[in-house]
């Protein structure tokens, strides 16, 4: 790859991946949602979800981080198709946490996705999450400052 423009695109899709993951690790709705164009969809197949719009997709995430205690999710570079002014890829996934009913979670995945060029960047069209594995193992861990608290007084 020798184009700048096209490394330059590859480079801020991972960029986005990445700022998407954060965004919701950090329970920034608003940033999450702004990382979508306005008419994106988000599907869960494997949960009955498909949030249609941003504002959609900001009510969704909330609501679905809400079932949460915590929830952890690494995100892993995985294949990238550039062609002009839209791209598609996938992005690989590593997700845990405990619901607040107290079951666990653990998952490996992929989002299916697809991507426009914007004014304001690169944006998500369409993500779909596809569940390769799960397990719903007690985790024995707890969430860092419970950790924390317990060692440090």
């Amino acid at each position: 790859m020798t184009d700048f423009q096209a490394i330059a695109d590859r480079v801020s899709i991972e960029a986005l991946r990445a700022e998407y993951t954060d965004a919701g690790f950090m329970r920034d709705y608003d940033r999450f949602a702004s990382l979508f164009t306005p008419d994106a969809v988000v599907r869960i197949p494997d949960a009955g979800v498909e949030l249609v719009g941003r504002d959609a997709i900001r009510a969704g995430i909330e609501r679905l981080q809400g079932f949460w205690e915590f929830f952890i999710q690494n995100t892993h570079q995985g294949a990238l198709t550039v062609t002009g002014e839209e791209a598609s890829g996938r992005a690989h996934m590593h997700e845990l946490g405990r619901l607040r009913d107290g079951t666990s979670h653990v998952n490996y995945a992929i989002y299916h996705d697809r991507y426009r060029r914007t004014a304001d960047g690169w944006r998500f069209t369409e993500r779909s999450y596809e569940v390769r594995y799960t397990d719903a193992s007690p985790l024995a861990g707890t969430p860092g400052q419970a950790y924390l608290a317990d060692r440090l007084t």
